[in-house]
């Protein structure tokens, strides 16, 4: 993509050249035709003749316009700067090949566009040096600027096309780095006897870095730039994603640098596990392009499923922030799994790195305001309120279990004290055996309805 880009770029200077070309050759097409007009008025001038004889209308001297045209050539030859002898023939100097040629009279707009343009190529290309020019100051005037203009245009494009191939040099290095790369990595992958389809996630990783950054380190090169360089570059590329997290909204200017300067850049291919259920939380990442989707399922707990997708500007691992302001030295434990479902770039910040900033910037508060404040915190957050509603759900369906039981027992006590009534006193084995399955079924009955109904 990057060769094909300088490519582009070096055509169009070529574009602009060959443009360049075109309006020079206009210019020396109407100076032509100004020339040839000039010629004709010094003749009429010299033969006492009134200039309206060169228009349609005027007084004319010959009538014929065969033996006009005649006689206006004979009394402008088409001599070549050289090739005067006599001061009084007319020097047309450098156009008079557009006379000669007829390029000025003929009405085929081709020929007249192609000569033009090729006349105005050669002499750019070759900086003036095979003009020939009459002492007309005009005309000496147009090919000084045909030289001056050849000379930029010529410099220009020798000095892109150098910095393009440069640009091509450095690109073809660092393509043939990263091929080197990948033929290690075959070799370790073969010696190391990994399953294929372990190889094609490695090499379809490689490939996505390759697509993302084309061999340069962005981490190194942002680290490499002066503090407040650096520290700007960050807050332009991972502010507006991190304020988007619960709670960085009471935090100053110089936390939020600070925790936008510790973000790192990160890549995942469709596919990838970026964190499971049961793992440490050990990062907080924020999404700047590509979908993932997170499940949680409470430790495998039967009924217990959550599902949902995060997407550009969402971010997961937030459960880090009011961990890292609590005195507990525990680790944190994930709740959910996160897998990328396309491919993923982010910015992630370290557990370490937020615990040391925000107990940096907050060593000021007492426990009693940094426990509201972790309060606050957690009833922000994105995944405590989701926990929230799974577990009132969870409640209002343990509550309608209990609703629906009682009502079955309930009602199978009534079915009893019915069916004693309607047997009577009668105890016959036959009676009871009746009495008992009709029970069965009515319970079966109403534990359906019941169960349909809520």
């Amino acid at each position: 993509m990057l060769i094909e880009t300088a490519w582009a770029g070096a055509a169009i200077n070529l574009f602009f050249y060959m443009l360049a070309s075109h309006v020079v050759g206009a210019y020396w097409y109407l100076m032509s035709i100004e020339r040839q007009d000039q010629c004709w008025r010094n003749w009429c001038g010299a033969h006492n003749l009134s200039t309206s004889y060169l228009y349609c209308g005027g007084d004319r001297t010959h009538n014929d316009p065969a033996e006009r045209y005649t006689f206006l050539n004979a009394s402008c030859p088409l001599i070549d700067p050289d090739g005067i002898e006599d001061s009084t023939v007319f020097n047309f100097g450098i156009f008079v090949k557009a006379l000669r040629y007829r390029v000025v009279e003929t009405r085929d707009f081709p020929y007249k566009f192609s000569y033009c343009f090729w006349w105005a190529l050669r002499n750019i290309s070759s900086v003036g040096s095979n003009l020939d020019t009459s002492p007309f100051i005009g005309e000496t005037l147009f090919a000084v600027f045909i030289s001056i203009f050849g000379l930029i245009l010529f410099s220009l494009l020798v000095g892109n096309m150098q910095k393009y191939l440069q640009n091509l040099q450095s690109i073809a290095a660092r393509i043939e780095e990263e091929r080197e790369k990948r033929k290690n990595t075959e070799l370790w992958m073969s010696h190391r006897m990994l399953p294929p389809d372990l190889k094609d996630r490695i090499r379809l990783y490689r490939q996505y870095k390759w697509k993302k950054t084309k061999g340069v380190d962005e981490n190194g090169l942002i680290n490499d730039l002066p503090k407040d360089v650096r520290i700007d570059v960050k807050r332009h590329l991972c502010l507006a994603l991190l304020v988007r997290m619960p709670g960085t909204e009471t935090f100053d200017d110089s936390l939020l640098d600070a925790m936008c300067d510790r973000l790192k850049r990160v890549l995942y291919t469709a596919g990838n596990y970026i964190v499971r259920e049961g793992d440490l939380i050990e990062e907080i990442f924020f999404i700047v392009r590509g979908r993932l989707e997170s499940v949680s399922t409470n430790g495998g707990r039967s009924g217990f499923f959550i599902r949902n997708y995060l997407k550009e500007g969402d971010f997961f691992g937030e459960e880090l922030l009011p961990w890292s302001l609590e005195a507990s030295s525990s680790h944190l434990i994930s709740t959910r799994t996160v897998k990328a479902l396309t491919d993923v770039e982010a910015f992630a910040l370290t557990a370490h790195d937020l615990k040391s900033l925000l107990s940096y910037h907050f060593h000021v508060f007492n426990p009693l305001q940094r426990k509201k404040f972790v309060q606050s915190l957690k009833s922000c957050s994105k995944k405590w309120r989701t926990w929230a509603a799974c577990f009132i759900q969870a409640a209002w369906r343990r509550y309608l279990k209990r609703k629906r039981n009682n009502a079955l027992q309930e009602a199978e006590d009534k079915l009893q004290e019915a069916l004693l009534k309607a047997v009577g006193t009668s105890t016959t084995p036959a009676a009871t055996n009746y009495a008992s399955r009709f029970a069965a079924n009515m319970l079966r009955v109403l534990s359906r309805d019941g169960g349909s109904s809520s």
